[in-house]
């Protein structure tokens, strides 16, 4: 693993505990250094760029993956974690599914602040406020770089335009963080840039076992962030069989139906160039965001695979997208050991978008995938 020395942070809090709007001041990062990963130029969705890490071997660990892991172990042996999840047990619910079920009693689902829960400081969001209460919680932030090669500096200022990477003190899994935009131009919905960076890091970060999530009606919706947790095995969705039902081999972009899953969802692939797959992607999720249809997103497979499912807004309950992914998350031991694959099917299929609006989604995916292609 790359090591990476400690940056000194200690105390910054108390820099800002004489005025509640002075602790505003200690998001604007000023004096706070931290490991930077930059990320090399090469864009993504330039038509000449070739999928993937191509460079670095599949067993081989990525510098990316390396910090990352590095610093979220670090913060557990500091007990910066509210349990130890290393010790949640977990198995298959028996079924053709293969749905996961996790033990832990510890696990908080309000791991996020309402907004309304702190108006210390308007222009700050409760999100990172929430966030960056305790030491040692940011691990380190990811940024774009104007050089060909992506670099790790040790430490260094927060720069503008930095994806913050956070522990979750409430872990789902190992290496459970947040990836939250930041910078004076931060956004607040999902767009094309927004995946793209995303899909990056999946790539960059070159673990299959590495998972990206986005949900668009979490907790936090004032702010844009996104999840990642590392899972030894593949997520049951990611086992499905899929009928595509659009394919481009100049971009190497297919748009696929998962079959035989109780919650509606698509996956887009792509095998070379992912400026199709990203503004496809983008713009049906602009057209969900307008007509207030929730829906979640997984990115897996180093970036090559991204699911979207579909859910109805005529529920108030909404899943997290690993739960759309098939792994759910019990406090309860007699729940856990009661569990069936047929109440999860329930369960999902319960807050799926209804066939006839997932059939209006897929014909908006082929007719703006097919327009791009032309």
């Amino acid at each position: 693993m790359v090591t990476i020395r400690k940056f000194e942070r200690n105390k910054f809090l108390s820099k800002f505990e004489s005025s509640e709007q002075l602790k505003c001041s200690l998001f604007s990062f000023q004096g706070i250094k931290t490991p930077i990963y930059y990320m090399g130029s090469q864009s993504l969705v330039d038509n000449t760029a070739v999928w993937g890490l191509s460079k670095i071997p599949e067993e081989e660990q990525s510098l990316l993956d390396a910090l990352l892991l590095s610093q979220w172990e670090e913060r557990m042996w500091k007990g910066r974690f509210r349990y130890d999840v290393t010790t949640s047990e977990i198995k298959v619910i028996s079924g053709r599914g293969k749905f996961l079920a996790q033990l832990n009693e510890g696990w908080n689902m309000d791991y996020l602040p309402k907004a309304e829960d702190n108006k210390i400081c308007q222009q700050i969001d409760p999100f990172i406020f929430h966030c960056m209460n305790h030491d040692e919680e940011l691990l380190f932030c990811v940024a774009s770089s104007e050089k060909a090669n992506s670099e790790i500096i040790p430490e260094a200022t927060v720069p503008n335009g930095a994806i913050l990477i956070i522990i979750n003190a409430s872990p789902a899994e190992y290496g459970h963080v947040f990836l939250v935009p930041w910078g004076s131009n931060r956004i607040y919905q999902f767009d094309v840039v927004s995946l793209e960076m995303m899909l990056r890091v999946s790539v960059e970060t070159n673990n299959p076992s590495f998972h990206l999530f986005y949900d668009s009606s979490s907790p936090a919706a004032s702010h844009l962030y996104f999840q990642a947790c590392y899972f030894p095995d593949h997520l049951p969705v990611e086992l499905m069989p899929v009928d595509t039902f659009f394919a481009d081999g100049r971009t190497g972009t297919h748009i696929s139906t998962v079959m035989d899953y109780p919650i509606n969802a698509l996956l887009f692939e792509c095998t070379y160039n992912i400026k199709m797959m990203v503004e496809v992607m983008s713009e049906t999720c602009s057209y969900l965001q307008e007509k207030n249809i929730p829906y979640s997103i997984l990115i897996s497979d180093c970036g090559k695979k991204t699911f979207l499912f579909l859910q109805t807004l005529g529920t108030s309950c909404k899943l997290s997208a690993w739960e759309c992914s098939g792994y759910f998350l019990f406090r309860s031991r007699s729940e856990f050991d009661q569990v069936t694959e047929r109440a999860m099917r329930k369960h999902l299929s319960a807050v799926s978008l209804d066939d006839e609006g997932f059939q209006t989604v897929k014909q908006l995916c082929f007719s703006i995938a097919s327009k791009l292609a032309d």
